[in-house]
Order: C-alpha cells, then sequence, then structure tokens
C-alpha cells in the first residue's frame, strides 16, 4: 500500500500498512505554530500540550510543598520506571533513571573491566559523550579504543564487525548514527559481541522512542537514552537499561532514596548496606525532580498509547517521501533499508551545508546541520504543507 503523509488521513483513522497501523497527524497535541516547520527532533523535541500542562501542575504542587507526603517522592518516580520500561520491551526491575547519556554510560563503565591490551569498539564521528566515557575507561583500565571508520561503500554494521575480535571486551555504540541516521545493525553487532565475550553498551538516544528495539533478542548490558529527543521529555530525565547480571554493581553516588527501606523517613538515620531492588541503586540522587517526572510520565505515556511501531512506520512514510524528493532535486540520500525510520541524513558540502540552514531558517524551517549532513527529523506533527516548504527552500540550494 502506498504510504501518505500523516495529515493525509481523515481525523480519528489510522491508514494500514501491514501488521502496523500508520497514525493520523497528531500536530493539533503538539504546541508548534502553523508558521514553523520544526524537523529538529534529534536535537530536542517540541513539548507535547499535555507534558507541558503536565509540568505546570507539578510546579504548582512543588509551590506548597506542605502538601507533599512521602509517597510523593516515590509514586510517580515508579510510574515513570514503569513507562519507560515498557518503550524499551523490559521488566521495571531492570530500568534506572538517569539526567543523560554520558551518566548512563558513566555507570556502564563503572560496572564493566578490560585489561591492558584488550580494547573498546566505538564508531568514527560518534556523539562526544560515549567516545569520551571510553576514552576514559580506556585510560583507566589500559584498555585500547578501537575506533570503527568506513570505508567507501561500507556499512557502520560492516565497520563495527570488521573491529570486533578475541581482543574486543567492550562495544559501545548506538543503533543509528548521530549525524545522519544511518542504521547499524544491533543483531549483527550483539552476536558479534557475544561471541567476542565482550559486553554490549548501546547508546539509544537517537532512536529509543521512534525505532523498536528488542532487547530480548539483542541481550545488551547496557541501553541509555536521554529523555529529551524521541522520548518527547524534558531535559534531565532519561533511562538507564541494565542487565540482571550487573544488577549487583556498583552505583556512581549513594543517595538516601535509593537504599532499601528509604520510604520511613523516620529510620533513615538507620544507615544499611542494603539498596532497593532491581537496577534502582543506579538511579541519579534527586531523582523525584517534583517539576520533571510528571512531564516525562506524560510523554512517555503518550508513545506507549501511540506505539513505537506505530510512530516509526509514520515517521517512515515521511522521511521516504522527503528522501524521495531530494534525491530528485540531486542530494545524495541513503536508501531507505540504510537508514532509521525517523530520521534522515541528506549529504552536503560543508560550504553548502551552512548556506542551506541559513536559507531554511529564514523561511521558518528548523533542521540541523551535523558534520556533512542536513539532518531532517521529524516527528508526528509534521504535515504535508511542511513537507512542501522544506523541499521548495531546499530546491533553492540544490546542488547544481
Amino acid at each position: 500500500m502506498t504510504r501518505r503523509p500523516v495529515d493525509d488521513c481523515p481525523k480519528g483513522q489510522a491508514i494500514e500498512n501491514g501488521s502496523v497501523m500508520q497514525l493520523e497527524s497528531q500536530r493539533d497535541l503538539f504546541d508548534v505554530p502553523d508558521d514553523v516547520v520544526y524537523l529538529n527532533t534529534a536535537n530536542m523535541s517540541p513539548l507535547l500540550r499535555s507534558v507541558r500542562e503536565a509540568g505546570e501542575r507539578a510546579l504548582a504542587q512543588r509551590a506548597v510543598p506542605w502538601q507533599v507526603t512521602p509517597a510523593d517522592w516515590f509514586d510517580d518516580v515508579e510510574r515513570l520506571r514503569s513507562a519507560f520500561a515498557g518503550v524499551l520491551g523490559v521488566e521495571s526491575e531492570s530500568v534506572a533513571l538517569v539526567p543523560a547519556t554520558s551518566y548512563g554510560l558513566a555507570v556502564a563503565a563503572r560496572n564493566l573491566t578490560a585489561r591492558p591490551g584488550e580494547q573498546v569498539v566505538v564508531l568514527a564521528e560518534e556523539y562526544p559523550s560515549n567516545h569520551y566515557t571510553w576514552q576514559r575507561f580506556c585510560g583507566r583500565t589500559g584498555a585500547e579504543l578501537a575506533v570503527a571508520e568506513r570505508e567507501p561503500g561500507e556499512s557502520w554494521t560492516e565497520a563495527v564487525l570488521a573491529r570486533i575480535g578475541e581482543r574486543t571486551r567492550v562495544v559501545a555504540v548506538p543503533n543509528v548514527h548521530w549525524t545522519n541516521g544511518l542504521l547499524l545493525d544491533p543483531a549483527a553487532v550483539a552476536g558479534a559481541a557475544r561471541r567476542a565475550g565482550a559486553a554490549l553498551v548501546i547508546d539509544a538516544s537517537q532512536s529509543l522512542g521512534a525505532m523498536p528495539l528488542d532487547l530480548t533478542l539483542l541481550q545488551p548490558d547496557f541501553v541509555v537514552s536521554v529523555g529529551y529527543k524521541w522520548l518527547l521529555g524534558p531535559l534531565g530525565v532519561g533511562c538507564l537499561y541494565v542487565a540482571e547480571q550487573h544488577r549487583d554493581g556498583e552505583p556512581l553516588e549513594e543517595n538516601w532514596i535509593n537504599r532499601d527501606g528509604s520510604e520511613d523517613f523516620a529510620a533513615l538515620v538507620d544507615y544499611t548496606e542494603s539498596y532497593r531492588p532491581g537496577a534502582r541503586r543506579f538511579d541519579v540522587g534527586e531523582r523525584t525532580n517534583f517539576g520533571l517526572v510528571p512531564m516525562a510520565v506524560a510523554a512517555a505515556e503518550q508513545l506507549l498509547a501511540w506505539t513505537v511501531a506505530g510512530v516509526a512506520e509514520t515517521l517512515h512514510a515521511v522521511t521516504e517521501e522527503i528522501g524521495r524528493r531530494a534525491a530528485g532535486l540531486g542530494f545524495s540520500v541513503a536508501a531507505p533499508d540504510q537508514r532509521g525510520p525517523h530520521m534522515l541524513g541528506l549529504e552536503v558540502p560543508r560550504e553548502l551545508g551552512q548556506v542551506l540552514g541559513e536559507r531554511l531558517r529564514e523561511r521558518g524551517i528548523v533542521a540541523s546541520i551535523r558534520g556533512s549532513s542536513l539532518r531532517i527529523a521529524p516527528h508526528l506533527h509534521t504535515t504535508s504543507a511542511d513537507i512542501d516548504r522544506l523541499l521548495e527552500a531546499m530546491a533553492a540550494a540544490a546542488p547544481g
């Protein structure tokens, strides 16, 4: 069945494509003005109206601390943990709440080991937090940072698989490249890591919430994601999946609320060596952020209502149309099976990229220039009119 942009079906009706239903336009659920074409979710998502309203209610609650009960320190946090677990497709006990990708990666690095001469595999042009974390890990352990670089015509998956060998102890990669959405095959990478006896750490910040990730199949050691991109929440609230074999590990910090029995405030002076169950020992201190946690809950629960598969299928239709039309203008576009469904990188020379970025912004179109890519990252607020405006602006600066 031919895919259509998300606003081309009647309100209240989805488009069936195989076993997954494309979603109708959700523009009215986002606070995006009509004169703005926002294609930069990979940088930061716009807030859903429901998320903003949840934040306003949360601030009102924070303004009257005499109404806050001991249970309030725990209830919304556990609701959020459950919602993040639903997006990840795992049990709540495996999820920790973290403020940033760097925090989650630091937890992973604290609880993994390597010896001098062994290797940690990362991508070339990786997001800095992932590179720097493992660079520090190698400095501490004496391991070598093995950077997977693509040869001409080679995929990121092929580049990573070529780097994994008997000396590999950690493979730390995303499942889509942050600059352009190019795919890594997580199953192939996971299989190679297991055969090498290496830990697998996945940075899903540029995919979680917009692209299914089967952790039961992959069996990663850690998966981390920020909450302000494809999870549609606020900054400062993200999630970390911790495999069962690591849940008795060492947290980055020792905070009161992660200890066993911390719900009994009177007994906090009775120190204990025991942590709360599951991955909770890895939660960041002040995880009970009364302003941000309710916003993250509203966002994650909306994603669960849409389903990640539904979001992915719908965004695939948008990026496929943009890619097809951009290719007709002479832009270099990766094939659909080589990129994530939700993000599209159009290759442009650096000098053209700056000109194109300025031209788009002048016309109210917000996208990113990352490396040599114009990164297009739509969401369910993207309409046919948005796509037309983008392509008209690109046509004016098309190659050749």
